[in-house]
């Protein structure tokens, strides 16, 4: 769970489990950020603690270890998951919880996972999958960078995966909650009048921060391209009020950039022009330039696409500037961050050659 594990009243599920539940809430459980989403900066690990109130164990599943150790199951029988995705293959909250479905099959413990709608809806899926030996903690099995998954859709696939099954996810069901086939028993809670089509602000829920640069829906829109900066020396726009639609650098030439971006004609966005000041992460305290994110027309927008157009931009008109973050990146220590966050290094060098992007996308879609 974490602070967006809520109702549609906004009763943290931590309370209702509790009421639902009485002495039956042994332990709980946090992803990245922590359970309580208190760690504001990226890659800062949580430590392990006690419910004030409750007086169970909380563990941190971002700390020593990203999957529940047996001595954390040995207390319980079922494994809840309750956590808001955002439908991109590189958020973490995916990830611990198919590392929870394969530790929880190796205890012989059942999983129940709470289903919630994917903020970007379910028809679109934009991205290359995973290059064979590029798998990471943003990606430990083949999805489209965005996929169109909800989280218990993606869980039940990387069951079946796990028991060597193909196919997507499916299983019997009773009309609520579906039984997945796999390694694992899993069930998932279906989402109630979720449609594929639907955006976030068509289920009419209210957006609660699903991670502390996650502030709006907004954020969510650009995120699967814009979280590609984060490999990179230009702030993705951490230590701003809208990380991730801005971004920048201080030795951006705006006007080279808008020229460039113009003849690109990519559709549903506008840059506007946008200087700013991070207060911490990469060039605080110094003067950016850079540009906001508009998107103008969200089925037509590619997010992907269109950051992978801006890096190829910036590199070609900076390349005395621009560079490549050197790694850690989310515990690889062997391979660059942009090529962890890609899932496939020949995507960079399609960036730093120059290569035809349209032409790019397409090899992804056939």
């Amino acid at each position: 769970m974490h602070p967006a594990s809520v109702t549609a009243e906004l009763v943290s599920a931590r309370d209702v489990v509790r009421r639902l539940c009485r002495d039956g809430l042994r332990a709980l459980f946090g992803p990245q950020h922590g359970f309580a989403g208190e760690k504001q900066d990226n890659m800062i690990e949580s430590g392990h603690g006690v419910d004030a109130e409750l007086g169970i164990p909380v563990y941190s599943l971002y700390s020593e270890t990203r999957s529940p150790t047996p001595e954390m199951l040995g207390d319980i029988d079922l494994l809840l998951v309750d956590l808001q995705d955002v439908g991109t293959r590189v958020y973490t909250f995916e990830w611990t919880t198919a590392l929870a479905l394969e530790a929880c099959a190796a205890a012989g413990k059942e999983v129940v996972v709470l289903d919630r709608p994917n903020p970007l809806g379910g028809e679109l899926l934009e991205g290359n999958l995973i290059r064979r030996g590029y798998t990471s903690f943003v990606g430990l099995y083949p999805v489209p960078m965005r996929h169109g998954l909800t989280l218990g859709e993606l869980a039940a696939l990387v069951n079946l995966r796990m028991a060597g099954g193909e196919g997507g996810p499916g299983g019997r069901s009773d009309g609520i909650r579906v039984r997945c086939p796999g390694r694992c028993a899993l069930s998932v809670v279906r989402t109630e009048g979720w449609r594929r089509r639907m955006l976030f602000p068509d289920t009419g829920l209210p957006w609660v921060l699903p991670s502390p640069n996650m502030p709006t829906f907004d954020t969510a829109v650009v995120y699967p391209g814009q979280v590609l900066l984060e490999g990179t020396n230009l702030s993705e726009g951490r230590g701003t009020t809208r990380p991730f639609e801005i971004f920048g650098a201080p030795w951006i030439d705006i006007r080279a950039m808008h020229r460039r971006f113009a003849r690109r004609r990519l559709p549903g966005v506008v840059l506007r022009d946008h200087s700013f000041e991070p207060t911490f992460h990469k060039w605080a305290g110094q003067v950016c330039h850079g540009f906001q994110i508009h998107v103008t027309d969200r089925p037509a927008f590619r997010p992907y696409l269109t950051t992978l157009a801006l890096v190829q931009d910036i590199i070609a008109e900076h390349r005395t500037h621009f560079a490549w973050k050197e790694p850690p990146y989310e515990y690889v220590t062997d391979r660059l961050p942009i090529d962890v966050l890609l899932g496939d290094p020949a995507v960079r060098e399609a960036l730093e050659s120059g290569a035809d992007l349209r032409a790019l996308e397409r090899s992804w879609r056939g």
